[in-house]
């Protein structure tokens, strides 16, 4: 006969309700709430029987008792011929699944992962191990300049490198296309370049051959300007070249199409397409910048823009007149983007420097250089 499970609940009622025919016959006791300690949450144990449960415990937090143990475990999940030098996560991971676990297993996993030559020297470094930013801030255009290489590409009339130079606080952008890249064509380069924006305050270089020569020395001297070098292995400190040299790379490469060895002819309108665009840090375009207004296109041409209707005033005095407030106009529109870079790259350096690391070196300490 099968019940369920409310007719049992009303057996049972039922049956607590019925007179005890013993109850006078067995002796009244108390129920005992204490229990011996050693039968209180006994663990089962391998080993010697008379230690206590906690004893591992006990004598791992007193003297490190299974360290060396520990150790050798991770090393056979980070190192062994399946451990495939993963991260510490994945590490301790794989010794939970081989069913192993000690309090300090996530500690040891980092510690074992961090200090592991191999994969410090392989593994990359996210932007936590990363130093705070320090700006370049430029109080005059034209003052300082950034020069670069970019290059080697397939040979397009001759040519197999683009020497770029970006104005640091313009971010005007001037680039030769050009067959080698020694110290000859990078000096004749700065002398056109000094010809048309006047000699600048300071030049920043790698430290690359083509940059660091009696040659380019010679040419510095000759025109009074400082050469400064970035710090080695830290590309970081010509920024802004990199990232000129990224955007004319995107540019070229989405102009040219197939044809790569036409690039070349490709270079004079990417750099008209960099010049006329808008840079946040300085709040306009290098061509506004440098020239006081917008750059005319050919477009605007083709489909008569105002500019384009407008009669030619010949009245000196009201064109006088104009042309005065024109220069100042352009004395505050440079004020304004010095004062906006300054804002842009103070709230930039603010939100890297609260993502990284705090890390002190001291003088002696032994470190790996990132060469990235």
């Amino acid at each position: 006969m099968s019940l369920t499970l409310k007719e049992l609940r009303t057996w049972a009622d039922h049956l607590s309700r019925l007179e005890n025919p013993y109850e006078n016959i067995l002796d009244p006791k108390e129920i005992n709430e204490t229990f011996p300690l050693e039968t209180l949450s006994m663990v089962t144990f391998r080993g010697d029987s008379g230690a206590p449960w906690f004893a591992d415990f006990a004598n791992y937090h007193a003297g490190n008792f299974i360290v060396k143990e520990a150790l050798d475990i991770l090393e056979a999940c980070h190192n062994g011929p399946t451990g495939g030098h993963h991260g510490a996560n994945l590490t301790a991971k794989k010794a939970f699944d081989a069913g192993f676990f000690w309090p300090t297993i996530y500690k040891d996993a980092h510690e074992l992962v961090k200090n592991y030559d191999s994969c410090q020297r392989q593994g990359k470094i996210s932007q936590r191990d990363e130093m705070p930013q320090n700006s370049i801030q430029i109080c005059e255009i034209f003052d300082v300049w950034g020069i670069e290489f970019m290059g080697p590409f397939p040979s397009s009339r001759g040519n197999k490198y683009i020497l770029v130079a970006v104005n640091y606080l313009s971010k005007w952008v001037e680039a030769k296309a050009l067959p080698t890249n020694d110290a000859r064509v990078v000096c004749k380069f700065l002398k056109s370049l000094f010809a048309r924006f006047g000699a600048p305050r300071a030049i920043i270089s790698d430290r690359g051959t083509h940059f660091c020569n009696d040659q380019f020395v010679k040419v510095m001297h000759k025109y009074g300007v400082t050469h400064r070098l970035s710090t080695a292995y830290h590309p970081q400190t010509s920024g802004l070249v990199e990232v000129s040299n990224r955007g004319l790379k995107r540019i070229i490469e989405r102009t040219i199409g197939q044809n790569h060895a036409s690039w070349s002819d490709k270079l004079d309108d990417a750099l008209w397409a960099f010049r006329i665009d808008y840079k946040t840090p300085i709040g306009c375009t290098p061509y506004k910048l440098v020239y006081g207004k917008a750059c005319h296109l050919p477009i605007e041409l083709e489909h008569k823009a105002y500019w384009a209707l407008k009669q030619t005033n010949f009245d000196l005095s009201v064109v006088g007149d104009h042309r005065k407030i024109q220069l100042n106009e352009l004395n505050e529109l440079r004020d304004h983007s010095y004062e906006n870079s300054l804002i842009y790259k103070e709230k930039t350096k603010r939100i890297h420097d609260s993502k990284i690391k705090n890390r002190v070196f001291n003088v002696g300490d032994q470190v790996l250089l990132f060469n990235s």
